[in-house]
């Protein structure tokens, strides 16, 4: 294991490079003249990554959605300078995390030989005051290096009424850092940083996606398929947003709050009810009706899937898992 101090993190750093890219985008922003006519302008702007996984096709890399949102084009640049088109393998806007592909046969022999897939920590394990460092393509200038310490954890900071509970550190993280590690004196992956949830009003405060939270989303991007909509899963219900605000003040949680259950469904062969909250989906958080459909689109139609629930009984909601076989889009229109 290489030998780390509070001052000299240089060999943490050097082995875990190899598995940090910079993320060039460029998108079409539409804008309009003096006169309101309508014109497109062509846009850039830069991210970072770590690489996750690779296969024989592909190599993954993890990154934020907003770095890759809107893109037309990417370009992955590796630590060795060399560059390659990245397309996006999936993309979670809830939570702010995308994968992103590379074509293996894209890349030369040395390039294949010098990256690595990065090493994961535990971000569940992680203590305030341990040492962190950020890696990433800081102002877009390429690869930079900050250091600090993990000022507290499970902050809870919302950005577009989407809530996360995220990591706090005062390792500087800048624009372009965004999608890059925040690594440990190990040199394992802990969070992955953000700079749409820094505070701009104060120095200091930087904020990191723990990696523990972001693995399960990741993991399903990077298996991801596009389906076709006669592919597409079906569950069967209308729902509200539980927001934060309602959940505090009725003493609900957060989710999706079932008003509707269609007859026939998987919903109801299931046994869920009006005023039932489904709050998972396999074990990934639920927090809105748009995440649900999301997760449904790429889920295929007859699937076994687990949805957490929780059900009002004697005033008190109580948490359950509730087996669904899931239906197909095209039920809905039946």
């Amino acid at each position: 294991m290489t030998e780390v101090s509070a001052t000299d993190v240089s060999g943490v750093v050097e082995n875990v490079m190899p598995a940090i890219v910079a993320i060039n985008c460029s998108a079409t922003q539409t804008q309009y003249d003096f006169f309101g006519r309508e014109y497109n302008r062509e846009i850039s702007g830069s991210g970072s990554g770590f690489i996750i996984g690779q296969n024989n096709k592909e190599i993954l890399i993890a990154t934020n959605n907003h770095v890759v949102a809107d893109a037309t084009a990417i370009e992955i640049v590796f630590n060795d300078d060399s560059k390659a088109t990245g397309t996006i393998k999936g993309r979670e806007p809830s939570s702010d995390l995308a994968v992103v592909a590379v074509n293996i046969d894209d890349l030369t022999k040395e390039t294949k030989a010098n990256i690595k897939v990065a090493t994961l920590g535990n971000s569940d394990n992680i203590k305030t005051g341990e040492m962190a460092i950020a890696i990433g393509n800081a102002l877009g200038y390429g690869q930079s290096v900050t250091v600090g310490y993990i000022s507290a954890l499970n902050r809870e900071v919302t950005v577009d009424d989407v809530t996360l509970n995220l990591i706090q550190t005062d390792a500087a993280i800048n624009p372009g850092n965004s999608g890059g590690a925040l690594i440990n004196a190990k040199g394992e992956v802990i969070g992955i940083n953000s700079i749409k949830y820094a505070d701009t009003n104060v120095e200091g405060i930087g904020y990191s996606i723990p990696i523990s939270q972001a693995i399960p989303i990741i993991n399903d991007l990077m298996n991801r398929e596009e389906l076709k909509e006669n592919q597409m899963a079906y569950l069967g219900i209308s729902g509200k947003n539980v927001e934060k605000s309602y959940a505090e003040a009725f003493n609900m949680p957060v989710g999706v709050y079932i008003y509707k259950v269609s007859e026939g469904s998987a919903a109801e062969k299931a046994g869920l009810h009006q005023g039932d909250i489904i709050t998972a989906f396999n074990g990934r958080s639920v927090s809105d009706m748009n995440q649900l459909m999301s997760i449904l689109s790429y889920t295929k139609g007859g699937t076994e899937a687990t949805l957490t629930v929780n059900i009002l009984e004697n005033g008190k909601y109580v948490e359950k898992e509730i087996p669904v076989t899931l239906g197909f889009r095209t039920d809905s229109s039946k």
